[in-house]
């Protein structure tokens, strides 16, 4: 079955599936919405296999325009709103699109980086008759068709997309729905972009079992947030590390009565354990799953169940249903209990490859298994633990250092928002440890004051040699802290 009709199969017409700007969105409108965004895509002579860009906020219309381009068997290409004219331009550029879905506030930004003669559709054409299809759904589509290409940071300047098949799509949604035990009275508060795989994930699952979707696209106002959570009776909420870190350290969150909240979800980096600690102690009637995943996985890859948070607390879990995950040394064993090793993933979730990069393919994906870069140890339950990206260690004084155990330790610090640690070249130490924080509003704390901390805390080796406190990190279009654009800025420090 095409992922679109296996996504809108459940939802009954009348049922509430997207809650935005203040009113409701039924199934069937949204059914209408897509049919009629589908015979413009037909009507443009996109056709089977032809590449589809999306640019625009979460909204019915991204969310009609994606499922269209699913249905009529074209790619779906989401593309960032943060990125500059340029990058968006380089990246149209790299995937060569048919056509494009544009928000008309968000082309306003980007009309530069599109060429004149691709075809353009706006937003306002909802409002317009027009031609409508949507044939009825077939048994026998070809599952291993690609559904959409995941823009995502590569090693290098050049773009990177990861396909996305349909099955990788069903698999994965299933395997989540299974886990978080989703149903149709689920209605989750979506404030990451849809762009984002941890953002689409959450319209997958929601829409297969015809659950509903608030949308909230103004997250650099969280108390807004927050105020949506409960006036739209949201059961649900996902975020990443620096969604949490934000809520629990600089608003009211932790203050807050949530009637309807149900199931909270984290993934997308690792939230340091204070801070999951303090995320459990906020929402005592919660359940709290700690998930692992990556694009190249669809998204999930692991979670942790949230009756085991006290005793594998730090713990990624093990595999979701229908995953394949293990930790496996430079040798391909699997690592004994307190060894690292490198996380190994397989599944139907797994993509096929990188679009139009066949040597990276070829280094990520072996055989038939995802080799994520991911540093891990396992206990004897075989739960696992991330120690650190590969890239992310710092070697100093001959040891290697998780950059992340360093910033778990400065969290401990209320007053400290974020935190990111990298290393940089010293003659003594071999790299020197810098971190960057971000504070709470209001607090004195000094970077003399966290160093003293630290020095109490961590052992010599560990203990930064620089705190330097910002107004923010920089983070990519999917929320997460970008190391090399603050290695880039502790070369000028």
């Amino acid at each position: 079955m095409n992922t679109a009709d296996y996504l809108l199969q459940t939802g009954k017409d009348t049922a509430p599936a997207i809650f935005s700007k203040g009113s409701w969105v039924s199934y069937g409108d949204l059914r209408v919405a897509s049919a009629r965004l589908a015979g413009e895509l037909l009507a443009a002579g996109v056709q089977l296999g032809d590449r589809v860009g999306l640019l625009g906020e979460n909204s019915l219309f991204w969310i009609a325009a994606y499922l269209a381009t699913l249905k009529i068997g074209a790619i779906s290409v989401p593309f960032p709103t943060v990125a500059t004219p340029e990058d968006l331009g380089q990246k149209e550029r790299f995937v060569r699109c048919k056509a494009v879905f544009v928000e008309k506030r968000s082309y306003r930004k980007f009309s530069s980086a599109f060429p004149n003669d691709l075809t353009l559709i706006f937003d306002d054409i909802l409002m317009d008759e027009g031609p409508i299809w949507w044939e009825a759904a077939s048994a026998n589509f070809d599952l291993q068709k690609t559904a959409a290409l995941m823009l995502t940071s590569g090693t290098t300047a050049r773009p990177r997309a990861v396909r996305i098949t349909h099955k990788n799509i069903q698999a994965n949604t299933d395997s989540i729905i299974e886990y978080l035990d989703l149903t149709n009275s689920d209605r989750i508060l979506v404030v990451l972009p849809f762009y984002y795989c941890f953002g689409t994930s959450l319209l997958h699952t929601h829409l297969r079992v015809g659950g509903s979707l608030a949308l909230c696209n103004t997250f650099a106002y969280p108390e807004t947030a927050l105020d949506m959570l409960d006036s739209a009776e949201c059961t649900g909420f996902a975020g990443v590390p620096s969604t949490y870190q934000t809520l629990l350290r600089n608003t009211t969150f932790p203050n807050r009565e949530f009637r309807f909240l149900r199931k909270v979800q984290q993934a997308g980096g690792k939230l340091p354990t204070v801070n999951i600690q303090e995320l459990v102690h906020a929402l005592p009637d919660a359940k709290v799953f700690v998930m692992y995943g990556q694009t190249e996985a669809t998204a999930r890859l692991s979670y942790l169940p949230p009756d085991l948070l006290g005793i594998k607390l730090g713990s990624i879990g093990r595999g979701i249903p229908g995953v394949g995950l293990h930790v496996v040394n430079e040798s391909g064993n699997l690592v004994r209990p307190g060894e690292v090793g490198e996380i190994i993933a397989s599944g139907d979730n797994i993509s096929p490859g990188y679009f139009n990069e066949p040597e990276a393919s070829a280094e990520k994906f072996i055989g038939s298994a995802l080799h994520t870069g991911d540093l891990a140890t396992v206990d004897e339950d075989g739960y696992i633990y991330i120690v650190d990206r590969k890239s992310d260690f710092i070697k100093s004084f001959g040891h290697r250092v998780s950059s992340q155990e360093i910033e778990a330790h400065i969290l401990e610090l209320t007053d400290v928002v974020s935190a990111a640690a990298i290393g940089v070249p010293d003659d003594l130490q071999g790299e020197a440890i810098r971190v960057f924080v971000t504070l709470r509003k209001g607090t004195s704390l000094s970077p003399e004051e966290i160093l003293d901390f630290c020095h109490q805390r961590m052992a010599r080796h560990m203990v930064p040699k620089e705190i330097i406190v910002v107004d923010s990190l920089p983070t990519n279009a999917h929320g997460k802290i970008v190391k090399t654009a603050l290695r880039e800025r502790g070369e000028k420090v």
